[in-house]
């Protein structure tokens, strides 16, 4: 009897100057166990050694690898939404995966998510869980919680600021083709394709199951929370005149909080003062809790002035 038909996934890695991590994160994903996965990797003009670590792991990888094809394209630095519509270009899966070059992916991943989508035809984007590594690889304390799968539809997903990242994402190729991929001029490419795949009608999932094992290290993006600020504006524009959008909005002002009301005290009362009352919530509350008492990070208490 023949093996069932499985779906082919095609698992997208874009790089930039990670020469450090790139080679254990390909290793994890052509060491999956899915039987149908291609693997198409964008070098977008690293100035560090990456290319020469992605070609080396690559041919290393060949001899046990399950992978049908793979993929190794260099260009010049366009951004890493730039990146990753050259590789959808040439993707062929039914179903994408998206993936970051500091990561781990861990065993079964694929599988786990290609499942589900196959029986869920209504879902066009699905998440996980992420935990957290240092730099070494080594598990970060966490908190345990009990989860269940948890379901988006555009004005929830809008009204949260919902973003399944990047690295824990895997879309339906047909969704992401029909909303036009990524807008290369906006660099938060994971948060503007939750809400393109969710606004053109399809669901948003969220799996309790460990999709990624994220690395955090001093170039994670978290760090550079004005920016991505900045970005999240820009991703929700396209939906100002929806109900949602304000909550969005404070959404993302609680999230840039998070690191300013250490990090930059006098732009954290700023972004505070756009929030509006009806708005306010336990963690936002928190936030501000954080801002009155905790000291700066830049070694002095800063006011509320420019």
């Amino acid at each position: 009897m023949s093996e069932p038909v499985v779906p082919l996934v095609s698992v997208l890695v874009p790089c930039y100057n990670y020469a450090s991590f790139v080679g254990e994160a390909l290793t994890s994903v052509l060491e999956q166990d899915y039987p149908n996965f291609e693997l198409i990797v964008v070098d977008d003009g690293s100035t560090d050694d990456s290319a020469s670590v992605i070609e080396r792991t690559i041919e290393a990888s060949k001899p046990g690898s399950r992978a049908r094809g793979v993929l190794f394209v260099k260009q010049e630095n366009q951004g890493v939404s730039a990146a990753l519509n050259t590789a959808l270009a040439l993707a062929e899966g039914e179903f994408v995966a998206t993936f970051d070059a500091d990561d781990i992916m861990p065993q079964g991943r694929l599988a786990v998510q290609a499942a589900y989508l196959s029986e869920h035809p209504e879902v066009g984007c699905l998440g996980g869980v992420a935990i957290r590594i240092d730099e070494q690889g080594a598990l970060l304390p966490k908190k345990d919680k009990k989860r269940e799968v948890r379901r988006y539809d555009f004005d929830r997903a809008l009204a949260e600021a919902l973003v399944v990242g990047g690295n824990i994402a895997v879309y339906r190729r047909d969704a992401m083709i029909a909303v036009g991929g990524y807008d290369p001029a906006i660099k938060v490419q994971d948060f503007q394709m939750t809400l393109k795949i969710a606004h053109e009608g399809y669901f948003v999932d969220i799996l309790p199951e460990i999709v990624t094992l994220y690395r955090k290290h001093p170039d994670s993006l978290s760090k550079q929370y004005k920016s991505e600020y900045l970005y999240g504006l820009q991703v929700i524009q396209d939906y100002k005149g929806c109900a949602a959008y304000s909550s969005s909005k404070s959404k993302l002002i609680t999230k840039a909080l998070r690191i300013a009301v250490t990090d930059d005290k006098a732009y954290a009362w700023r972004l505070l003062f756009q929030v509006p009352l009806a708005h306010w919530d336990g963690q936002l509350f928190k936030r501000f809790r954080h801002l009155l008492f905790k000291p700066s990070s830049r070694g002095c208490r800063s006011g509320m002035g420019n």
